[in-house]
């Protein structure tokens, strides 16, 4: 039979636990190193991914403002057409009255209107000779 004694059990367990304690101890450092080493290696890649992803939205923003400053001008545009065809219709409209009054408007009417006009006591006459031999009105008020 084998005959071992406790001096070699407890010299084999200590080998055996200093053992265990190196490789626990490397694969520690073996650990630290690779996460240490992608820290390295990640930072740098990482900041550049970041200012790609900063660049990106930037660029998304200056198109949106870009879109923005479009759909104002061409809302402006619309604008001042709907104005420009106001003011037509206006000027139609002021044409036409002009038409009327001016197609109604008589002698007989307008020296109705001065004698009227010199009857409410506002008015001075003064007389300046005209080709037509109607007086010019200066009204004070």
């Amino acid at each position: 039979m084998l005959e071992i004694s406790t001096e070699k059990i407890y010299i084999c367990c200590i080998v055996s636990f200093v053992m265990r304690v190196d490789w626990l101890a490397i694969s520690g450092i073996v650990i630290v190193l690779l996460l240490l080493g992608g820290f390295l290696w990640g930072l740098p890649n990482y900041k550049v991914y970041a200012r790609e992803l900063n660049g990106k939205a930037q660029l998304k923003e200056a198109e949106w403002n870009k879109q923005i400053a479009i759909e104002e001008a061409a809302a402006l545009k619309e604008s001042a057409k709907l104005i420009a065809e106001a003011e037509v219709i206006r000027a139609q409209g002021i044409a036409d009255a002009n038409e009327i009054i001016a197609g109604s408007i008589t002698d007989e009417y307008i020296r109705y209107k001065f004698v009227e006009g010199l009857n409410d006591g506002n008015t001075e006459v003064i007389y300046v000779p005209t080709e037509a031999n109607l007086p010019i009105l200066e009204a004070r008020g």
